[in-house]
């Protein structure tokens, strides 16, 4: 039926075109050669013949006059494929029907017992057509009169070697031009060879075809994404409010807000964003100090909305224990009866449709029990994996193990599993009970005793850790303390040795003054001996200095160049503090009776006024070298 129908509308779709080509042939005073084959094909294809002054040329019942076809045959819609749009492709074992075709200038003749011609694959686009074979002696404008019927001809190029090319206005009208490929075209009712050929219509690839189908194609796409965007910003979310700046009114706004749970988001939200923002300084630190205190508390209210959703939970899953644990004693007590129902004290007095209920009800309430008693069992061994999974820990198994008796004695164990779990059940619903009863009473005391051992050891922690943390920071300060020390130590021994060394070039000058001025008084003995007397004397002066030991000029070199590095002078205390990193032995007494005995190195001042006098030793030992 398929096959027929695609038929009867390829041949309704040519006979449509030919009727048109007829009518104008008709119009232009050309008379249809052959009234008879005319007729046999629109009988053929299903159609009213009718003749150029509209008289109808079939003869028979077979036609309804009011549908204007042959009875069985859909009527023709405009819409349907092949009218206005690119028909469907037809099938490569269809058989299709072709007639001859009578035009103006030319006629075709169909192919007879040949297969339907081959074409190319057909190029994206297109609308140009290859048409070959045509005869010698035909023009361009016989080609237009054949092939116009087939749609608009926009362009066509024909070529000395009997081919051309031909442009039409849309896709579709290719489909019809395609048709006429196969047909003998003879130019009027010549035999000569120059006016037949036989036509062969291709597909051709033209590059206007495929730019214009590119254009269109970019397009589309174009549409497809203005599309998909209008879809994204229509199904796009609101953007959310933006977010006032910082300033008192509302510092304190959020500083409420962060108090209420139900506005405890929103507000964390503007913290946040002026925070990033940079926001914060020296005026608004203490405002900004108090919001985070208060998004801190908010913790401790969802620890304690965490440890009563905890608590519920426990509840619930006790509650659930306790009920399924009731059902599980009514099962028992179920199935008691049934079985005191079966001994032979009560059995025999039942009928037997009573008995095959009383047997089915009991296997029906044993299921029942066993399915809730798993239930149970699972809860527990979930508990108990939670409480310890060290101990639920099983060893590894073996692997060279025969399975056999692996099987054996699972078996066996499932057996042995069976037989007590039923009993286990019955004494564990009697220690629940029991440990329900006891543990409301020592529930809520035990809680009161944990709570206070747990707050304890926080704070013994917290002591812990602020001790810990003031040990490190006394143990730093006294690192850098003796770095301190350690660097000061190194100065002053360099200060020593080169005190050492300028002491050991002023003993050799003075030896060497002391040979040069006794080689003088050799020479001169007699003009020298009451002058060498004179000079005695002072010299005897300069032995009698205020230094009396090395000692002592090591401790001036070391405070007249510590009061060098000290210009505004420093107490005796200072001067003694320091000497007593290099020598503890050294007293503050020692030290000013050596400074007060060198007047012209070393002078005291007062400075100060009112209370804040101070007494201060000063280096002058430039200025007293002058004046000796």
């Amino acid at each position: 039926m398929v096959i027929s129908g695609m038929k009867l509308y390829w041949r309704g779709l040519i006979t449509n075109d030919l009727l048109n080509i007829s009518m104008e042939s008709g119009s232009g005073g050309v008379p249809v050669s052959d009234q008879a084959a005319w007729a046999t094909a629109m009988n053929n294809l299903g159609m009213a013949s009718l003749g150029i002054s509209g008289q109808s040329l079939l003869t028979g019942t077979d036609f309804d006059a009011s549908l204007g076809m042959m009875t069985g045959i859909p009527p023709i819609n405009p819409l349907m494929p092949g009218l206005g749009m690119v028909p469907p492709a037809i099938p490569s074992d269809m058989p299709v029907v072709k007639e001859i075709i009578h035009c103006k200038s030319c006629t075709l003749f169909p192919p007879r017992n040949l297969p339907p011609p081959s074409t190319r694959e057909r190029p994206p686009g297109c609308k140009t057509v290859f048409v070959g074979g045509l005869p010698e002696n035909a023009t361009e404008q016989i080609v237009t009169e054949v092939f116009e019927q087939c749609g608009e001809i926009i362009a066509l190029r024909k070529s000395k070697k009997n081919f051309c090319h031909i442009r039409f206005a849309e896709e579709y009208m290719i489909d019809k031009a395609l048709y006429l490929s196969g047909y003998r075209m003879r130019l009027g009712s010549s035999t000569d060879k120059k006016d037949t050929g036989r036509l062969h219509v291709d597909f051709a690839q033209a590059r206007d075809d495929l730019y214009e189908w590119e254009c269109k194609q970019r397009m589309l796409a174009r549409e497809e994404r203005h599309r998909r965007r209008m879809e994204e910003e229509m199904h796009r979310p609101l953007s959310p409010p933006p977010v006032v700046h910082y300033s008192d009114l509302e510092c304190s706004i959020v500083a409420e807000k962060l108090k209420d749970d139900t506005k405890f988001f929103e507000a964390v939200q503007t913290l946040l964003t002026w925070l990033e923002r940079g926001e914060v300084n020296r005026r608004s630190a203490n405002n900004f100090y108090t919001m985070i205190q208060s998004a801190n508390s908010h913790i401790r209210r969802l620890m304690n909305e965490k440890d009563a959703h905890e608590k519920e939970l426990e509840e619930a899953k006790e509650k659930f224990k306790q009920g399924v644990s009731g059902i599980l004693t009514q099962f028992e007590q179920i199935i008691a009866v049934f079985h005191s129902s079966m001994k032979q004290k009560a059995w025999d007095h039942f009928t037997k449709p009573q008995r095959k209920n009383i047997r089915v009800w009991c296997t029906q309430a044993e299921e029942l029990h066993s399915i809730h008693s798993d239930v149970l069992m699972g809860i527990r061994s979930e508990e108990e994996m939670e409480m310890s999974d060290d101990e639920m820990e099983m060893p590894p198994e073996k692997k060279d193990t025969d399975e056999s008796a692996l099987t054996s004695q699972v078996e066996a164990l499932k057996e042995e599993n069976d037989s007590l779990r039923w009993q286990l059940d019955a004494y564990r619903n009697e220690v629940e009970l029991l440990k329900q009863e006891q543990g409301k009473t020592n529930q809520s005391e035990e809680d009161t005793v944990r709570e206070q051992q747990f707050r304890l050891l926080q704070q013994a922690l917290q002591g812990m850790q602020q001790h810990l943390l003031k040990l490190q920071e006394e143990y730093k300060k006294k690192d850098l303390e003796l770095q301190k020390v350690a660097e000061e130590k190194l100065q002053t021994e360099k200060l020593l040795q080169s005190l050492k060394e300028k002491q050991q070039t002023a003993d050799e000058a003075d030896k060497e003054k002391e040979t040069s001025s006794n080689q003088e008084n050799d020479i001169s003995f007699s003009t020298i001996s009451g002058s060498s007397q004179e000079k005695e004397y002072p010299q005897e002066r300069d032995f009698t200095s205020p230094i009396q030991s090395e000692r002592e000029a090591l401790l001036v070199g070391i405070i007249s160049t510590f009061l060098h590095v000290h210009p505004f002078g420093a107490s005796i205390e200072y001067i003694c503090s320091y000497l007593q990193r290099l020598d503890a032995k050294i007293s503050t007494s020692e030290v000013e009776a050596v400074m007060t005995r060198l007047q012209h190195t070393f002078k005291q001042e007062l400075t100060g006024v009112g209370a804040s006098l101070e007494k201060r030793w000063r280096f002058c030992g430039f200025d007293g070298l002058k004046m000796v």
